[in-house]
Parts: structure tokens; C-alpha cells; sequence
């Protein structure tokens, strides 16, 4: 199993380059969940109620761990004045 090291951990280089993957990721992420949800509100409005519904919600908490971390590296690049 590969060890995770925590933020405090990272050098510089890794705390930056850790930011811009996690910023990307995020930002695709809620760009993906609004699509779903907009999609499924005009099928549900079209077809009706179905399973594949609750996915944008099912996605919701991976959304918001991202943003947690992406919160904590730039809290701990302020720190570090970078």
C-alpha cells in the first residue's frame, strides 16, 4: 500500500503541483455535477423519475472532500508565504 503523507509533509514543488491537480479536478468535477444535474432535471421533467436521478447527488460529497483539501493547501501555502 502506497503511504499517503500528509499536506504539512509536501515540499514546496509537491504542496504547488498538488494545488494545480486538485484545482482542475474540482473544478471539472462541479462542472460535471451542474451538467448532470441539469440533465437529469430535464429528463425527470421529460420521462420521469429513474435511478440514474440521485447520481449528481451521489457525487456531492466527493465534491466537497476536494474542496476541503484544496482549502487546506492553500492554507498551509499561506503559511509558507508561497
Amino acid at each position: 500500500m502506497k503511504d499517503t503523507k500528509s499536506i504539512s509533509e509536501y515540499t514546496n514543488e509537491e504542496l504547488i503541483n498538488n494545488e494545480k491537480k486538485i484545482k482542475v479536478l474540482t473544478i471539472m468535477l462541479m462542472a460535471a455535477i451542474v451538467l448532470l444535474f441539469l440533465s437529469t432535471i430535464f429528463l425527470t421533467f421529460k420521462k420521469g423519475f429513474s435511478a440514474l436521478t440521485v447520481i449528481p447527488i451521489a457525487l456531492l460529497p466527493i465534491l466537497i472532500i476536494n474542496i476541503n483539501n484544496w482549502n487546506k493547501i492553500k492554507k498551509e501555502k499561506a503559511d509558507r508565504n508561497l
